[in-house]
């Protein structure tokens, strides 16, 4: 079993890597206008959630990474409310909306059982090769 040694090991981490990517080809096709506007909202918005994953992860206590996590799930509604305003305005057909809102719900889901395992479960210490086997388990699983 493979030791999580840095957040780019967390498969949640991974994940939302891939959401961003997804975002940022959706919003290529947003009108100009909408550059510094729902663009620039939704782009920040999932940014946010891989970003907020890593800095938890990196502050070696559970309170810590659970506090950016929580964070993390905020960015993620912020993107689904911010898919419903590109649905009404046409920038995304009913199927792009759908798989990404879908992709986000994932991701949101994936965040509640972290933070749910993280409350319940892991110490974390400053030496993360010693993180709990059974986080390690659960993070490669889900």
């Amino acid at each position: 079993m493979p030791t999580i040694k840095s957040f780019e090991d967390l498969k949640i981490w991974k994940d939302s890597r891939v959401f961003v990517k997804e975002i940022y080809i959706i919003v290529n096709n947003f009108p100009a206008k909408e550059n510094y506007g729902l663009t620039s909202q939704v782009t920040r918005a999932a940014v946010s959630i891989m970003s907020n994953i890593a800095e938890g992860f990196a502050r070696e206590s559970n309170k810590e990474f659970i506090r950016f996590l929580i964070m993390a799930r905020g960015s993620t509604a912020e993107v689904q409310s911010d898919l419903f305003i590109a649905l009404d305005l046409k920038y995304i057909n009913q199927k792009e909306f759908q798989s990404t809102y879908y992709q986000a719900e994932k991701l949101g889901k994936q965040i509640n059982g972290l933070i749910k395992y993280l409350k319940a479960n892991v110490k974390i210490n400053s030496q993360k090769d010693k993180i709990n086997e059974s986080w390690e388990s659960y993070e490669l699983t889900n």
